[in-house]
């Protein structure tokens, strides 16, 4: 891939690396970016040789600042504006819906859309220098998407102090309220992210895929409804290939071998 595609990809031993590239832009999201990574997310769905998806970004001052302002401020359609938030809608939901677990690699600055992104990703890794805002609402503009996996992602008070002041928080906070899973040096990024990504391929491929789609849709259930599906799950699960050779490896007191 040429260094000034927009998107990059790289795939390493199960795990996909997707990068967004304009790190002297913030890395802002314009739609050609947005375009790229549902196209690319799109394609995952179906991709076995993907076990982990990494969203990373370049340079050291920001993962992505959200929507391109400057190309958002140069069109006056509102069919423009319509079908950017519902891409960005869209992207959103792939992250969710993509069997594999997608995972946030968090360097620098994370505003807006950025700090939608990472809160929709499974899991999170940032660096001690990154920092987070919904701050939308402090040129005008309520982060009504970002909202939507912000607010799942982290307490309902600190996701609307987030949304209605635009405060910035460091990586720490952001631990805290559980916007990110670990924080670790600049210098330690890589290798934290690499040691998820790498425990994640461990795992059998099926269960994983099972796992993460039975995650989403119990949270949208009452616990009684939550109860019977798991049990449900479980009962199929247990009849499954990866169960079998897990249970197996147990007893015998060996290492399972996945397909």
């Amino acid at each position: 891939m040429m260094s000034n595609q927009p998107l990059l990809r790289e795939d390493t031993d199960g795990v996909t690396t997707l990068t967004l590239n304009r790190p002297d832009k913030f890395n802002a999201m314009t739609e050609a970016v947005v375009q790229g990574l549902i196209e690319t997310l799109e394609a995952l769905q179906t991709d076995e040789t993907c076990r982990v998806v990494v969203i990373a970004a370049a340079g050291t001052r920001a993962f992505c600042a959200g929507h391109d302002l400057k190309e958002m401020t140069e069109e006056t359609d509102p069919a423009f504006f319509e079908e950017a938030f519902r891409n960005g809608a869209t992207m959103t939901r792939l992250i969710y819906e993509l069997p594999q677990p997608v995972i946030a690699k968090v360097q620098g600055l994370t505003t807006a859309g950025g700090c939608q992104m990472v809160a929709a990703c499974d899991m999170a890794v940032a660096s001690d220098e990154a920092t987070f805002a919904a701050n939308g609402i402090t040129n005008g503009l309520f982060c009504s998407m970002p909202a939507i996996p912000l607010s799942r992602a982290v307490p309902r008070k600190q996701a609307f102090n987030l949304l209605f002041t635009g405060a910035f928080i460091d990586a720490h906070q952001a631990q805290q309220i559980g916007l990110v899973n670990e924080v670790v040096p600049a210098d330690q990024l890589d290798a934290a992210v690499e040691a998820v990504a790498r425990a994640i391929v461990a795992k059998p491929r099926y269960a994983v895929a099972r796992g993460k789609a039975m995650f989403y849709e119990q949270l949208q259930m009452p616990v009684s409804d939550a109860l019977d599906y798991a049990a449900g799950l479980m009962s199929e699960d247990m009849q499954s290939t990866a169960a079998q050779e897990g249970i197996r490896a147990f007893t015998e007191k060996r290492k399972p071998v996945w397909d």
